[in-house]
């Protein structure tokens, strides 16, 4: 009985553990991209510079993130952000700028 209390718990830790944080659009922006896009285009806040970036569509705009486009390097230059972080922020702008 013992052993099977242990496994279950041992069990559910992984399984928790395991699960990925969902990404938060904001919180990804504002500590990782904010920086360079306030200073840099597009500026979050420019409609007109991110209206033909929208058009392109969202799996366009991570993976130009995530193997770096002009000024900006591969993953923004933070290599541990994730895919989901990088998809989270982009979606965020992108709302941000609708």
């Amino acid at each position: 009985m013992k052993f099977i209390l242990i496994s279950s718990t041992t069990l559910a830790v992984f399984l928790f553990a395991g699960q990925a944080h969902a990404a938060d659009g904001q919180e990804v922006y504002s500590n990782n991209c904010a920086v360079c896009h306030a200073a840099m285009p597009p500026k979050l806040s420019d409609k007109s510079a991110w209206e033909p970036l929208i058009k392109k569509g969202t799996d366009v705009l991570v993976a130009s993130v995530i193997n770096g486009k002009g000024a900006m390097p591969p993953r923004a230059g933070k290599p541990e952000l994730s895919d989901a972080d990088i998809s989270a922020a982009v979606e965020y702008m992108m709302t941000q700028a609708k």
